[in-house]
């Protein structure tokens, strides 16, 4: 059993701040949410820039620090046009609904230890209860609330086909990103944020070459294949690409946002990035230590004291949010048919199947013989392997299927595919140029032989 230390709050110390002393977490909260949003649309179109070989923003501000902050501006100042077949005050409230939700839910993230704030102790968080994560369970829930009302309060098809398929999308995957915490529930043994992230302070201690080193806690490590499936969920639930097909430009225009513009688009634009920021924070706090710091600064004996911890934990942050951008710059589109089979039959299933697994290893914990850390890591690592073998196992053909050979010369995609373009550049004469020079032909021939005869 892992004790904490002086540092890490326990449910005993929320509830008993000043009122200023809330105020300033709350406003601190929300600041984060709104600045990690900016900074995060910058952050995203350097990185995929970078990707694509080009600079990106870089004219406004130092390294184009302020193109979000002159778009945002921008944006507030278009004109907000409402649909007539609106209905006005669903298609009015259903932006702010998805960015309360996404805000809510930074109150539970512990962001640090007890830290001393203008001469008060208090724990670095908003608050926390008992079943914390349940309430972050439930502000994603109410969210899709935001996104379905926007869909069809616009009087449009496009916004309404958008709206149903984000909502199958983000019911689906919310199944698989539920299940896949529920090891967490049963190795920490409580569903309070700051008790998971003490549960995850220290780890067994073994010997390699001759150093004492401290295996990380992290349940990242212990609980792989959850750590795996809730990424993955969190990514569809966020609507990110490879997932983001309820905006697919190609056949919804724009999703349940198409008639949104001004602010109340910007209102959705902010609850989907506060929402990639809220599952990274998530993340961290339930699988990456929270805001310790990871094994190499642990040997400095302050790492965890202070106001240190908040560092660390916004680096965490940042690098899942690097990873949300990488798959962005990396990875195509997939079908809906192919994304919903994925989350129903197999990340629903393999995270029953690693429920089951956890259940069982935590009977056998009382028993002496392996730490409870090896016995983790015994039984995650081949799921975890399991899991990504399948995952990136290649796809056969179907059997049977006809060989149609290469395409045929000047055609792509078959006999009956598209001209092939000219490999040399050459723009080919129009139909018409070929037309005139066709008429042109016989009048000269007659000319000539008319000559010839008079001569």
């Amino acid at each position: 059993m892992i004790l904490a230390n002086a540092q890490d709050p326990t449910l005993a110390d929320f509830g008993h701040d000043v009122w200023w002393i809330v105020v300033i977490k709350i406003l601190g909260a929300f600041v984060f949410g709104f600045l990690m949003t900016l900074l995060g649309v910058w952050f995203e179109r350097r990185v995929v820039g970078r990707m694509a070989v080009r600079p990106g923003p870089n004219r406004h501000g130092p390294f184009g620090l302020l193109q979000t902050l002159a778009d945002g501006l921008k944006m507030a100042f278009k004109e907000d046009i409402m649909p007539r077949a609106a209905d006005k005050v669903v298609f009015f409230f259903a932006p702010t609904i998805s960015v309360i939700c996404a805000v809510t839910a930074l109150s539970v993230i512990p962001f640090g230890p007890m830290v001393s704030m203008f001469g008060q102790q208090t724990p670095l968080q908003v608050t926390d209860v008992e079943v914390a994560v349940l309430v972050l369970l439930a502000c994603s829930s109410m969210g899709i609330y935001g996104i379905v009302l926007g869909g069809w309060a616009s009087g449009s098809t496009y916004p309404l086909l958008g709206g149903l398929r984000s909502s199958a999308q983000m019911i689906s995957y919310e199944v698989a990103m539920g299940l896949s915490i529920v090891a967490v529930f049963m190795t920490a043994s409580s569903m309070s944020t700051s008790a998971i992230v003490a549960a995850q302070g220290d780890g067994d201690s073994f010997s390699l070459f001759g150093l004492d080193l401290n295996m990380p806690g992290w349940y990242a490590i212990l609980l792989l294949p959850s750590f795996i499936i809730y990424f993955i969920s969190a990514v569809g639930e966020t609507n990110r690409a490879p997932f983001d097909l309820p905006e697919a430009e190609s056949e919804l225009v724009a999703g349940y946002m198409t008639e949104y513009s001004s602010l109340k688009f910007a209102l959705y634009m902010l609850s989907e990035y506060i929402n990639m920021v809220t599952v990274s924070a998530v993340a961290t706090t339930l699988f990456l230590g929270g805001w310790r710091a990871p094994w190499p600064i642990t040997l400095w004996s302050g790492a965890n004291s202070g106001w240190w911890p908040l560092l660390w934990f916004l680096i965490k942050v940042v690098l899942l949010i690097f990873v949300f951008v990488w798959l962005r710059g990396t990875l195509p589109r997939l079908r809906y048919d192919q994304f919903m089979r994925f989350g129903w039959k197999v990340l629903l299933p393999v995270n029953l199947l690693w429920i089951l697994l956890v259940a069982g290893i935590r009977t056998l914990q009382n028993e002496e013989g392996l730490s409870d850390q090896q016995k983790w890591l015994i039984a995650g690592v081949p799921i975890a392997v399991l899991l990504l073998v399948f995952l990136l196992w290649p796809q056969k053909p179907p059997a049977g299927a006809p060989d149609l050979g290469g395409p045929p010369e000047g055609r792509v995609g078959g006999a009956e595919g598209y001209p092939l373009p000219p490999l040399d550049l050459q723009v080919p004469p129009s139909p018409r140029a070929k037309r005139m020079i066709a008429d042109r032909e016989p009048v000269t021939t007659a000319a000539g032989a008319d000559k010839e005869a008079s001569s």
